[in-house]
């Protein structure tokens, strides 16, 4: 017997015990992720594998049955964070006038500074001598600097390559998560206050353009 107009046996569109298996197992495994994060938001300590076996709602023996120790397990969660961070800043338009792009980009940083400076310093406090973490800061720090080429490609465009990369890692330090969690922690400014501190500082490294006079 097939399926309706497939010539495909009925019996091949049930899925099967082993499908059930696998998503069940790819649910947990998200469900550890999550509980890392969660985790890492509320307490700046690295959380435990008892503490997110606990979160997740699952037995330790469950973590290390989905990653085969607490690195693979971070290495995971920051995949997540990128993941989740790309489309964050892809659902925000590079186009507009100088005021707009720079308070979208600031708004945006701002957001993500904000949900991922736990991850980030975790990300940094345990990177050692692990090539998988020293290579997703990197990643991070390079989508950075792209996504400020691109904002800001107008006024960049007018000036010559030496200072052209100067602006933009001037830029990219000054968006810093520690940047941030300076001016909401040490200096403690409101969301706001901490992008018009941002604002105003973007706004005067780069340069004027015809457009702006």
């Amino acid at each position: 017997m097939t399926a309706a107009g497939e010539g495909v046996p009925a019996a091949s569109a049930t899925p099967s015990p082993k499908d059930g298996r696998r998503l069940r197992s790819a649910r947990t495994r998200q469900l550890i992720v999550d509980a890392y994060l969660a985790l890492l938001r509320e307490r700046p300590q690295i959380p435990t594998a008892a503490s997110i076996a606990q979160r997740a709602g699952y037995s330790v023996r469950s973590v290390f049955e989905r990653f085969p120790d607490l690195h693979a397990l971070r290495v995971a969660a920051t995949d997540e964070a990128l993941l989740k961070a790309s489309a964050q800043v892809a659902a925000r338009p590079a186009n507009g006038s100088r005021r707009e792009r720079i308070h979208a980009h600031v708004q945006m940083r701002g957001h993500i500074c904000a949900e991922w400076l736990p991850l980030w310093r975790a990300l940094n406090a345990n990177q050692g001598d692990s090539p998988d973490l020293k290579a997703r800061i990197r990643i991070v720090r390079e989508m950075v600097v792209r996504r400020i080429e691109e904002i800001y490609a107008p006024e960049l465009a007018t000036l010559e390559p030496c200072e052209r990369r100067q602006t933009v890692l001037a830029i990219e330090a000054l968006v810093d998560f520690e940047s941030w969690a300076r001016l909401r922690g040490q200096f403690e400014l409101s969301f706001e206050q901490a992008c018009a501190v941002w604002v105003h500082a973007i706004d005067r490294l780069l340069p004027k353009t015809s457009a702006d006079c």
